[in-house]
């Protein structure tokens, strides 16, 4: 498992470059396969990632009804829908939970190839430690890594879906609701930024997700390539 996760990212970062002959050096002698190979199977493999899950989530509820990735509210909000709710405001607080996954959904279609370009960032020195590493350091490499790059990217995107889907005026209602009720704390969160840490989430868990069903499924191989790339890791 751990040669194949080199092998991915040595592709996807040095195609066709003396590094990842490296790689293909490793190999079991008789596979039949070029760095070519790789290098265009594990960037098919990656495609796939984006085109049939990321994608799923710019849709309308792509975020909303996918439980996987359904933005919920923060733990201190939480006591801001209950109490809407016991005043008779559950469509408010509906619609306030609402336009949190729509700005998702919407920022995600622009998002896409920033995180796409991170991933193909990794450099050669990256992946022989990820190698060393323990079983989640792959994981653990790309949200030290990369987090703070896609968050300057995703926030100004989040902030500007807000304003487009209407959730920053949905939102203003419903503090400026319960702050007005006698008694509670008041509470004024950062939407934004629990957004776009939540939507990073949604993309990272989606990319997995497809990653997963190829490593673990013949049936989600479903080229030639992808199964002869694929085949190295079983």
């Amino acid at each position: 498992m751990k040669k194949i996760i080199l092998i991915l990212l040595a592709a996807t970062t040095f195609s066709g470059c003396a590094e990842l002959q490296q790689v293909v050096d490793q190999l079991p002698q008789g596979t039949g396969i070029s760095q070519l190979d790789i290098a265009n199977g594990l960037k098919e493999a990656l495609d796939n990632g984006i085109d049939k899950q990321v994608s799923k989530l710019t849709a309308t509820d792509g975020f909303f009804k996918n439980e996987a990735v359904k933005i919920l509210l923060p733990q201190e909000l939480q006591v801001v829908d209950t109490k809407l709710r016991q005043i008779g405001l559950s469509s408010l607080a509906d619609e306030g939970l609402k336009v949190l996954n729509r700005a998702a959904e919407d920022a995600v279609k622009e998002a896409t190839p920033i995180f796409v370009s991170a991933v193909k960032n990794m450099t050669f020195t990256d992946a022989k430690n990820i190698l060393m590493g323990n079983n989640t350091a792959a994981t653990t490499y790309l949200e030290t890594s990369t987090s703070n790059a896609l968050y300057a990217k995703f926030n100004p995107v989040i902030k500007n879906s807000f304003a487009k889907v209407g959730a920053d005026k949905v939102w203003t209602n419903i503090i400026t609701k319960y702050n007005s009720v006698p008694f509670v704390t008041k509470v004024n969160p950062d939407l934004t930024d629990y957004t776009t840490n939540k939507a990073m989430e949604g993309v990272f868990k989606m990319i997995a997700v497809e990653e997963q069903n190829i490593r673990t499924n013949l049936s989600s191989r479903t080229s030639d390539l992808l199964k002869k790339v694929f085949a190295l890791q079983d």
